[in-house]
């Protein structure tokens, strides 16, 4: 993403925060960011797209960054669940996408209530991949329940236990609680045998999965290759990789040459020969179903 286009969105984000989503026009946002009508639908085709675009930025780089908290870490620590959840509850606060997805969430638009919607099953899809590696696949036929069930309690905590404490929201003490309570559910459902949601209903929710899976094991091996580079290597092997992602996740006709490109740069990096042929298996495997 350019830099202009970024300038755009952040001034674009500013006035979404100060005066509302709805109250906002796009001459709005022509003054405050000093640019042409002509420059704006450039880059956007509406302020849907904008706000969308807004969104997507901000959730690829925490999930980047939720994601690399993992490395070299057990996946099964529930603390290390605890910190994902913490970090992605203070990133949401810090952008103040509380109030602008509950904007969306009560207008009448059909397209940014899709698009909401479709986060939120992307965040139940993650939640339920994280419950299976902390309690096992063995409970599996439970975890989309407890997954639907956590997400339902932090939510709510989140939103009256600020109530009373506006000024400094105790977000490690909401999370400790509410994983507390899902870890006793968890156990009580096993126990009883009770099922409401099976996770075959994934599927049916998310008919891209494959997509979804995708985008998390490509982040998270971008993830790991940049962590495993030295401080004088890691700029340029970083510019390289976000290219990589950049194109895959978010272009509407990536460039597979340019891609490929890339790839045989990287072979002549401090990469490892393994670390480099799983990247070029993603790649292919995305190519091959694209």
């Amino acid at each position: 993403m350019n830099d202009r286009k970024q300038h755009v969105i952040k001034m674009a984000h500013q006035l979404f925060i100060d005066r509302g989503f709805q109250a906002t026009s796009i001459q709005d946002i022509l003054d405050y960011s000093g640019i042409s009508k002509g420059t704006f639908y450039n880059y956007f085709s509406s302020k849907n797209e904008l706000l969308m675009a807004l969104v997507k930025a901000i959730y690829l780089k925490m999930e980047k960054e939720r994601d690399e908290l993992l490395i070299g870490q057990d996946l099964s620590n529930i603390d290390m669940f605890i910190k994902q959840i913490e970090f992605q509850l203070n990133t949401n606060k810090k952008n103040k996408l509380f109030t602008l997805f509950e904007e969306v969430l009560i207008s009448n638009d059909v397209e940014l209530k899709q698009f909401i919607k479709e986060g939120q099953l992307r965040m139940l899809h993650w939640t339920y991949q994280r419950f299976l590696e902390i309690f096992g696949a063995d409970k599996k036929p439970y975890l989309l329940d407890c997954a639907i069930m956590f997400l339902g309690i932090i939510h709510h905590n989140m939103k009256y236990y600020a109530m009373d404490h506006e000024t400094n929201v105790g977000v490690h003490q909401v999370v400790r609680f509410s994983v507390n309570r899902i870890e006793n559910i968890a156990k009580d459902l096993v126990k009883s045998g009770e099922q409401l949601n099976p996770p075959e209903l994934l599927d049916k929710w998310l008919p891209n999965q494959t997509k979804v899976n995708f985008h998390e094991k490509l982040t998270h091996t971008l993830a790991t290759m940049k962590k495993s580079v030295s401080d004088i290597d890691k700029l340029k092997a970083a510019e390289l990789l976000d290219f990589i992602q950049e194109e895959l996740l978010h272009a509407k006709n990536p460039r597979k040459y340019l891609i490929e490109s890339t790839l045989s740069a990287l072979k002549n990096s401090i990469y490892e020969k393994n670390q480099i042929e799983e990247l070029e298996q993603l790649v292919s495997t995305y190519f091959t179903k694209a």
